[in-house]
């Protein structure tokens, strides 16, 4: 019969196995943990102590034989791992306390706790703190909400005292559209799997099958694109310091979304803020055009139908040539040196050269931060076009001004003298230059993430769109990349502190 060809005969099999699978599947979600979970296993439980309640007789030398109470000591080694398919992040916890999961030693007394992570997971410690709810009383340890990629975990080291070993160890606490749950392993770090034997062999049946019916037919590629891409075009402009960021996260987003383009021609922020609203302006299809621009700070108050989002924290730095070995100026000083009152660094108790300001143009957004963060006004007139003689001999200083922070930090490296300004990360790695602290406060990333650091010259970076996008289009889908999705690992990268971070929401704010 016709109907019975080898084709129809796999894709009636497909189908049947598709039912069936589906069944199977909908009853291995409805008793195994949803996507997001938090898994734990206690890897140690034991005596440390000599009391014979739990079995065995000890040995004890040094600090162990000489604190009090520890005639019944126990040590437990607690893991706890992000053992589901997504990311947990601190807003996950359905905790009404400022801690996010609390574990219970039944009988026993907690005397003290060290938290030990993986080195690569150095950014977990942070969240470890008094003021997050890290802590301890009696027999329960408060664990802080511990934001935990896919795979990443942290294990606690507990001392305990009154009690047996084997005791009832339980980690209570929720995760939205998840659970917490405990794990068991052969061995201490074996990974737990992610899928039952019988899930592996109905995915197994499935590819098979999949995999013949592939063959007999020609299948075309149909596939939506992943969850959350967006095909189309999106031109994003603006900020030459942010350029080097955006433009790797575009490039990621198009490895990862097929059919999405997107082309950054970074020009300046108020060249970039100004493209945008005359493209929305002149937008003749309704709503906000595929376009993009960000600026190192806030947008001017003219300009109502600009929709700001707060992408990164990124810190900028004072430049100065390597002959120049001056590394601190004070404020008041870099005010009188892009005043036009510092002609000569010997004024500074530097050498005996002549000062060269070697500036971005109107349109750059680190020459507004610099203006608006530490010079509390702008800068002198030009000068110079080559940065090396005077155009104008009634001119205090030689002042010229170029397009790009490359070209800054080239000159500034080049020329005797010169001083200017970039992004931090930048010009940390050139060579021919160094940075200045101003008030004794050296541009740090780590310093002022941490809060240690007062230091002026930094900025928010801002994302705006005209308008609000639409969801399901790449300019509303990228821009979700960059601040949420992701795009921080990439922002990270670059040296700068991602604003949907706890810290970041802090700086940002």
């Amino acid at each position: 019969m016709e109907w019975l060809s080898a084709e129809n005969i796999v894709a009636v099999g497909t189908a049947a196995a598709g039912i069936v699978a589906s069944a199977a599947i909908f009853w291995f979600e409805r008793r195994v943990p949803r996507r997001k979970r938090i898994g734990y296993r206690v890897q140690m439980d034991n005596p440390i102590g000599d009391d014979l309640r739990s079995g065995r007789i000890g040995r004890r030398l040094g600090l162990f034989d000489e604190a009090p109470d520890m005639a019944d000591a126990t040590l437990v080694l607690l893991r706890i791992e992000n053992d589901g398919s997504q990311g947990i992040g601190r807003d996950d916890y359905t905790s009404p306390e400022l801690h996010g999961l609390t574990a219970v030693f039944s009988d026993r007394t907690i005397r003290g706790v060290s938290v030990t992570q993986p080195t690569d997971s150095d950014h977990l410690m942070p969240h470890f703190t008094p003021e997050r709810g890290f802590g301890y009383s009696g027999n329960s340890l408060r664990i802080p909400r511990v934001p935990l990629n896919h795979g990443e975990h942290f294990k606690l080291l507990v001392l305990l005292s009154g009690g047996d070993i084997g005791r009832e160890i339980r980690l209570i606490g929720g995760i939205h559209d998840g659970e917490v749950h405990p794990n068991r392993s052969a061995t201490p770090d074996d990974a737990t799997p992610l899928f039952s034997r019988a899930s592996r062999l109905i995915t197994t049946m499935l590819t098979l099958s999949v995999v013949t019916l592939a063959a007999i037919v020609v299948v075309r590629d149909d596939s939506p694109p992943p969850i959350g891409c967006a095909k189309g075009s999106l031109r994003v402009y603006g900020s030459t310091a942010f350029a080097p960021v955006i433009t790797d996260a575009a490039r990621k987003y198009e490895k990862d979304c097929e059919g999405a383009s997107i082309r950054v021609d970074a020009h300046g922020s108020t060249a970039g803020i100004r493209d945008l609203d005359s493209a929305g302006a002149g937008w003749k299809k309704g709503g906000s055009p595929p376009d993009l621009a960000l600026s190192d700070g806030p947008k001017p108050p003219d300009m109502p139908e600009l929709r700001e989002n707060r992408v990164a924290l990124v810190v900028f730095a004072l430049v100065v040539n390597d002959d120049v070995p001056l590394t601190n100026l004070s404020t008041a000083d870099v005010r009188r040196l892009y005043r036009g009152e510092i002609t000569d660094w010997k004024q500074l108790g530097g050498p005996d050269l002549p000062v060269h300001l070697v500036s971005r143009d109107a349109n750059s957004g680190t020459r507004q931060v610099f203006q608006r963060r530490v010079l509390k006004r702008g800068e002198i007139a030009n000068s110079s076009v080559d940065c090396v003689h005077k155009d104008d001999p009634t001119a205090k200083v030689i002042r010229c001004e170029l397009d790009s922070t490359d070209q800054v930090l080239d000159e500034v490296a080049r020329l005797k003298g010169a001083v200017g300004y970039a992004e931090l990360n930048v010009a940390a790695g050139a060579k021919g230059l160094h940075t200045l602290a101003i008030d004794h406060h050296a541009p740090s990333v780590e310093a002022i993430e941490g809060g240690l650091s007062p230091y002026p010259y930094r900025e928010i970076e801002y994302a705006y769109t005209y308008g609000r996008p639409a969801a399901d289009t790449l300019a509303s889908s990228f821009l979700s990349y960059v601040v949420k999705g992701n795009g921080e690992d990439v922002i990270r990268t670059h040296g700068h502190v991602p604003c949907y971070t706890p810290v970041g929401m802090e700086l940002c704010r």
